[in-house]
């Protein structure tokens, strides 16, 4: 069953993603000012302790280089989400964080993993094929706008940097993934137009009326006018 909504700009769609940033901006100025160690709030694998940070990693970074670079890809990613697929945004975020979470808590290495980059590499992946698998000619172009904007973001889910939590942004690649073939039947409605309806009276309308069934272009010029009716005047210029 196709889910029906139409694209449209409202304020969520900037407001949300600035908000989400704000708090974490804010989370990681409170670390700073008050010289806080929050690393012990991120995800460690396969402990009783570490679950917390399935909740919480997300919202903790190591530095403000590390903060930057998931900042931006985020802004634009969940801009992207709220105006595109407006009735599966919360539900992406929200499983997003838990699940991404999750696998990182099964598969990685033992040691804190902090950051958004999760939640980036999800929603990354989810824009990316739920695109491709909807045939939807907007929807077409923003998954090949993302492959022109974060495609280098794929090496990144291999273990090709050290101290990178490339579990974190495997993690989150296979679940967005997942969600974009779950969510396969969300689509939005298809645009119609007046003149695609069959009892559409196309001799009211005088663009068609200059094309004829096959959609050739009639020159109507060269039917009304003959070469006889035609004449020509010429004027010369003397030299005197």
């Amino acid at each position: 069953m196709k889910s029906n909504y139409s694209f449209q700009f409202t304020t969520g769609v900037l407001g949300y993603p600035i908000l989400f940033l704000l708090f974490i901006w804010v989370v990681f100025w409170a670390e700073l000012r008050f010289g806080l160690d929050l690393k012990s709030y991120g995800i460690y694998p396969r402990t009783t302790s570490g679950l917390v940070g399935i909740f919480s990693s997300v919202f903790i970074h190591g530095s403000l280089s590390h903060l930057y670079h998931n900042s931006l890809p985020l802004f634009v990613l969940s801009m992207a989400l709220f105006y595109f697929y407006r009735p599966l945004a919360w539900r992406l975020i929200f499983w997003g964080i838990i699940l991404s979470g999750l696998f990182i808590w099964c598969i990685g290495k033992s040691a804190y993993h902090i950051g958004a980059s999760g939640l980036v590499y999800v929603l990354m992946s989810f824009l990316l094929f739920k695109g491709l698998l909807s045939k939807h000619y907007r929807l077409i172009a923003l998954s090949l706008a993302v492959v022109f904007l974060y495609g280098g973001m794929l090496w990144y889910i291999f273990p090709v940097k050290e101290k990178m939590s490339w579990e974190g942004h495997l993690s989150g690649f296979v679940l967005g993934l997942f969600f974009a073939l779950f969510f396969k039947s969300h689509l939005p409605n298809s645009e119609s137009y007046a003149w695609e309806s069959e009892d559409y009276d196309v001799s009211k309308d005088l663009f068609l009326q200059q094309f004829d069934a096959d959609g050739n272009f009639i020159d109507k010029g060269e039917s009304e006018h003959s070469s006889k009716d035609i004449k020509i005047n010429y004027n010369y210029k003397s030299d005197d």
